[in-house]
C-alpha cells in the first residue's frame, strides 16, 4: 500500500506529459534512505504503461563508482552499443554524450531512470549535467533519485544539478510517513502503531520491516534486528544464498549466482524471495533495500566475506561484459592482491578515458598499494598516472608526492630522460600549488638534465615550461626565448600539443608588444588544442585568451571567451581551469556593475572545498572586492586568506591585484595608508600590464595626491587620460566599457558636477563606503547641499532583492542565524553568508536589524 504519495505521483505525471509534448525535464526524487523513493518510482512506472519507453538504471555502492555504469544500463535497455560508441569516439565525452542523447531521443517519448545518484561516478554526473542542459527540447523525462544526507556524494549531486538551468529541474521531496499513515498501516496489520512510529519516525522502509516482524508482542530493537530475524527463518542453504547475494551491491545477476552457487541456487533464491528478503528481477536478484543488504553483509565474518567475494569475482570473470570497476570492487573485498594489481590499472585507464578523473585517481590509489612486486618502470608509470589524475582534479599535494616518488624511481633506474620529464612535471605542479621558488628550481634542473640528452619532446616541453614561468613573472624576453625554442623543437618532433603550449606563452606576452599578434598566437594555440583534443592545453588557451581581453579592458570581448571556456572545462571535468575561468567571469561581472551575479558566481567557487589555490584566487579577489565596496565586514576573512597567498610567493598578476585591493581598502579608511603605498611600490616595479600599471598609479594618486605621478606612456588609455587631467574623457571611456565603479573613481578627480554624478553612481551600486568617502571629500572642499543618500524606505523599494534574498530577509527578521537559515532553505551556511551580504548592501544597511527596519518601513516585510 502506497500512502501519502499522490501529490508526488501527480507531479511526476505532469512532468511526463510535458516531456511527451516536447518539453523535457529532469525530476529529482529526494529523501532520506528508506523514505520510499524506489517504491514511488515503481508506482509511477506502473502508471506510465505504453505512453513512454521506460529505461531503468541505478548507481551502485561500490568502493569506487563504476564509470558510466548507469549509462551502460540505459544503453542496454535502448539496445545501443555503448562500448562500440566509446571506441568510435576515442573516449571523448561530448560526442559520446551527444550520441547517447540521439539514441534515447530516437525512442520517442521516454522515461530515463537513474536511481541512487548519490553513488554516481563523476562521468555519470557529467552525463546528467549534459543531458539536463539539453533536455528541454526533447521528449525525455530524466527521473533521478538521491538521498538528502550530508554525505560527499549528495553534495556532488547538488553541485551537478546546480549546473542545469533551474527551469529544467523539478525537485520532488519524498517525506517521511506521517504518524496517521503509520497508525493506519499498523492498524491493518494488528500492530502497535504508536510504538512503531516512535521507533521509525515514519521511515517507510523501517515501518515495513517492523510490521513484518515475526513476534507481534516484542518489537525488534532495530531494523537490522528485524531483517536478521527474518533471515534466520530460512533453511541453511537459503541462508547461505542470502549471504552470497549480500556481497553484490545493488543486484546479483542470475548467471553470476548460478556460477557462484550452482544449479541448486534456484530453489534457495525462491525461498529468499518467498520470505520477502529478495526481489526477483527476472534476470537477477536484489535486496528490497540496501539497508537490508548491509544488515546481512555486516554479519559475515571476514573470512566468509572474502570467500563470497572471491567466488563472485571468479563468476564475473567468466563474463567479458562485466566492467572492470565491478571486478576491482570484488577483488579488493576478496583481498585478492594479484587480481587487484592486474585489474585496478585497467579500471583507472578506462575511467580516465571517459573523463572520470577522480575515479581514475581512486583506482590508481588502490593499485599503488600493491606495487611491491612490480618492476621499477611499471611502478614509476603508475605513480605518474596517479599524479596526472590528481592534478586534473585539484589534488595538487597528492600529485606532487606521487610525481616525486616517480622521479625517485627513475633516478634509481638511471633513466635520465624520464627523470628530467618528472622534474618538469614537478615544476608545473609546484607552480599550480603556488610554490614559485620550487617551480623555478625544478624547471631549471629539468632543462639542464634534458639538454644533456638528444633533443626530444621532453626537452621541448621543458623549454615551454620555463617560458610559462617567465610569462607569469612578465619577463618578456625569457618568455619569447624559451617559447620560440619550444615551438621550433615541437614542430621538428611533430608534437602539436607542445606547440600549442608554447604559442600560448608567447601570445600572452606579445600583448605588451603587439596586441594583434598576441591575439593571433593565442587563437592559434586554442585551435591546435581543440583540434587535437588536448584538453588541458585548450583550457589554458581559453583562460589566457580571456585574460588577454580583460587586461586590454575589452570586457565585452572577454565574456564569450569565458563562457565558451567554462562550458568546455565543465564538459571535460577540468575543475581547476573551470573555477579559474568562473572567477575571472565574476571579476568581469563586478566591473560591469552586475554585483549580485558576481557574488553568486564567486561564492559557489569559494564554497567548494575541492577548489585549488590557483582556481580559487580570481573568485576570492572578486568577492573580497565586492564585499569591501558594499561595506560588508565579512570581507575580512577573504582579505586574510589573500594575504597568506601573496605572502607565499604570488605571481605578479596576483600581487598587483592584491596591491590594488589593499590600496582601495586604505582609501576607504579601513587599512594603513603607508603599508598600501609600500605594497603598490613592490607590485608596480616589474609589472608590464598596461591596465595594472594604470590601476596602481590611480590608487597611488588617490592615496597620496602630493606624490608626483609616474610616466603615463605605458598605461591603458582611461588611466592615462585620467592621470593627465582629462577626467571627462576618462569617465566617458569607462562608461563605454560599462564599468560604473571605475567611472565613479574617475569622476572623483573632476569638478563639483562630476563628483555629484559619482555620488549618484556609488549610491546606485550600493557602494556605501565609497559614497561616504566621497561625501567627506566634497565637504572638505566646501561643497554644500550634498545628498545624504537614499532613505531607508527608498533603499528598500529600489533594492531589487531577488526571490532568494527576500526569503533570507524574512528569516533574518525572525531572528534566525545563518546556520538555521541554511537548514531552512537547504543551502550551505556560506551561501547564506553571501545572501546576507547582498541584502545588507542593497538596503544600504550596516546591520541585520537596520536591514529589517528598512524593509518594514517600505512594506517589503
Amino acid at each position: 500500500m502506497l500512502l501519502e504519495r499522490q501529490t508526488q505521483l501527480q507531479q511526476l505525471e505532469t512532468l511526463l506529459n510535458d516531456a511527451i509534448g516536447g518539453h523535457g525535464r529532469v525530476a529529482v526524487l529526494a529523501g532520506e534512505a528508506g523514505a520510499g523513493k524506489t517504491a514511488l518510482v515503481e508506482s509511477f512506472t506502473a502508471r506510465v504503461g505504453q505512453s513512454a519507453a521506460t529505461l531503468r538504471s541505478a548507481c551502485e555502492d561500490l568502493s569506487i563508482p563504476d564509470p558510466l555504469g548507469p549509462l551502460y544500463d540505459l544503453a542496454r535497455e535502448a539496445q545501443w552499443a555503448l562500448p562500440r560508441a566509446i571506441d568510435a569516439r576515442h573516449g571523448q565525452r561530448l560526442p559520446l554524450f551527444s550520441d547517447a542523447l540521439d539514441a534515447f531521443a530516437a525512442k520517442g517519448p521516454s522515461l530515463l531512470i537513474i536511481e541512487d545518484l548519490h553513488w554516481a561516478d563523476d562521468a555519470t554526473l557529467d552525463f546528467v549535467r549534459f543531458l539536463g542542459r539539453r533536455i528541454v527540447n526533447t521528449q525525455i523525462l530524466l527521473l533521478l533519485t538521491a538521498r538528502t544526507d550530508r554525505s560527499e556524494g549528495q553534495m556532488r549531486v547538488r553541485r551537478a544539478l546546480g549546473e542545469i538551468p533551474a527551469g529544467s529541474v523539478a525537485r520532488i521531496d519524498v517525506p517521511l510517513l506521517s504518524e496517521a499513515a503509520v497508525l493506519s498501516l499498523a492498524d491493518a496489520a494488528g500492530r502497535d502503531g504508536d510504538a512503531i512510529y516512535r521507533a521509525t519516525a515514519g521511515n517507510a522502509f523501517f515501518v515495513t520491516e517492523l510490521l513484518s516482524a515475526e513476534n507481534e508482542m516484542a518489537l525488534p530493537a532495530s531494523v537490522r534486528d528485524a531483517v536478521l530475524a527474518r533471515a534466520e527463518r530460512l533453511s541453511p542453504g537459503a541462508r547461505a544464498m542470502l549471504d552470497a547475494v549480500s556481497v553484490f551491491p545493488r543486484r546479483a545477476d542470475a548467471w553470476a549466482l548460478q556460477g557462484l552457487c550452482g544449479v541448486a541456487s534456484a530453489g534457495q533464491l525462491a525461498e529468499c524471495v518467498a520470505n520477502g528478503l529478495l526481489d526477483d528481477l527476472g534476470d537477477g536478484y536484489a535486496f528490497r533495500h540496501d539497508i537490508a543488504r548491509r544488515a546481512i553483509e555486516m554479519m559475515l565474518t571476514t573470512s566468509h566475506r572474502r570467500q563470497f567475494n572471491q567466488r563472485a569475482l571468479a563468476a564475473l570473470l567468466e563474463n567479458g561484459d562485466v566492467s572492470s570497476g565491478r571486478l576491482v570492487h570484488h577483488a579488493v573485498e576478496a583481498h585478492n592482491l594479484a587480481a587487484v594489481r592486474e585489474l585496478a590499472p585497467i579500471a583507472a585507464r578506462e575511467a580516465s578515458r571517459v573523463g572520470a578523473h577522480r575515479d581514475a585517481a581512486g583506482y590508481y590509489e588502490i593499485a599503488l598499494r600493491q606495487t611491491d612486486r612490480l618492476p621499477v618502470i611499471e611502478r614509476a608509470a603508475l605513480y605518474e598516472s596517479y599524479a596526472f589524475e590528481c592534478h586534473l582534479t585539484g589534488k595538487i599535494d597528492d600529485a606532487l608526492a606521487a610525481q616525486g616518488e616517480a622521479r625517485r624511481l627513475h633516478q634509481a633506474d638511471g633513466n635520465r630522460l624520464k627523470e628530467g620529464d618528472s622534474l618538469r612535471w614537478l615544476s608545473r605542479l609546484s607552480e599550480m600549488g603556488d610554490d614559485r621558488e620550487a617551480a623555478a628550481a625544478f624547471g631549471a634542473e629539468a632543462v639542464a638534465m634534458l639538454e644533456a640528452a638528444p633533443p626530444g619532446p621532453e626537452l621541448a616541453m621543458a623549454y615551454s615550461n620555463l617560458s610559462h614561468l617567465a610569462m607569469l613573472s612578465e619577463r618578456v624576453e625569457d618568455t619569447l626565448f624559451y617559447g620560440e625554442k619550444a615551438a621550433a623543437l615541437a614542430e621538428r618532433m611533430n608534437r602539436p600539443d607542445i606547440a600549442s603550449h608554447a604559442l600560448n606563452n608567447v601570445g600572452c606576452v606579445e600583448q605588451w608588444l603587439n596586441p594583434a599578434a598576441g591575439r593571433q598566437r593565442l587563437d592559434q594555440s586554442l585551435e591546435i588544442a581543440l583540434q587535437g583534443n588536448f584538453q588541458e592545453h585548450a583550457a589554458r588557451a581559453f583562460t589566457n585568451r580571456a585574460c588577454f581581453e580583460i587586461t586590454q579592458m575589452s570586457y565585452d570581448a572577454a565574456r564569450p571567451v569565458l563562457e565558451s571556456g567554462i562550458h568546455y572545462c565543465t564538459e571535460n571535468d577540468l575543475g581547476t581551469w573551470r573555477d579559474y575561468l568562473r572567477g575571472m567571469l565574476a571579476d568581469v561581472q563586478l566591473r560591469q556593475g552586475q554585483w549580485d551575479e558576481a557574488a553568486a558566481t564567486a561564492t559557489e567557487i569559494i564554497d567548494n572545498e575541492r577548489t585549488t589555490t590557483v582556481g580559487r584566487f580570481p573568485a576570492l579577489l572578486a568577492l573580497a572586492k565586492l564585499r569591501l565596496r558594499r561595506g560588508d565586514p565579512s570581507a575580512e576573512p577573504l582579505f586574510a586568506e589573500m594575504a597568506r597567498l601573496v605572502g607565499s610567493g604570488a605571481d605578479l598578476q596576483m600581487l598587483s591585484s592584491y596591491a590594488a585591493l589593499m590600496a582601495e581598502q586604505a582609501w576607504l579608511g579601513l587599512a594603513d595608508r603607508q603599508e598600501a603605498l609600500a605594497l603598490i611600490t613592490r607590485a608596480e616595479t616589474p609589472v608590464r600590464s598596461r591596465a595594472h600599471v594604470g590601476e596602481l598609479a590611480l590608487w597611488r594618486t588617490l592615496l597620496a595626491p602630493d606624490i608626483p605621478a609616474i610616466d603615463t606612456a605605458d598605461m591603458a588609455t582611461p588611466y592615462r587620460l585620467l592621470l593627465t587631467g582629462d577626467w571627462r574623457s576618462a569617465s566617458a571611456l569607462w562608461a563605454e566599457l560599462n564599468a560604473p565603479y571605475e567611472r565613479g573613481l574617475a569622476l572623483i578627480l573632476g569638478d563639483e558636477e562630476g563628483q555629484r554624478l559619482a555620488l549618484d553612481i556609488f549610491d546606485g551600486l550600493g557602494a556605501r563606503p565609497a559614497a561616504q568617502r566621497l561625501r567627506d571629500i566634497m565637504r572638505k572642499n566646501g561643497i554644500g547641499g550634498i545628498a545624504r543618500g537614499p532613505r531607508r524606505s527608498t533603499r528598500a523599494n529600489l533594492a531589487g532583492l531577488t526571490l532568494r534574498q527576500m526569503q533570507v530577509l524574512q528569516l533574518i527578521e525572525r531572528g534566525l542565524s545563518n546556520k538555521r537559515i541554511a537548514e531552512q532553505l537547504t543551502i550551505s551556511p556560506k551561501t547564506v553568508d553571501h545572501h546576507v551580504s547582498a541584502v545588507l548592501g542593497k538596503l544600504d544597511a550596516v546591520s541585520r536589524g537596520e536591514a529589517t527596519a528598512a524593509a518594514r518601513d517600505s512594506g517589503l516585510l
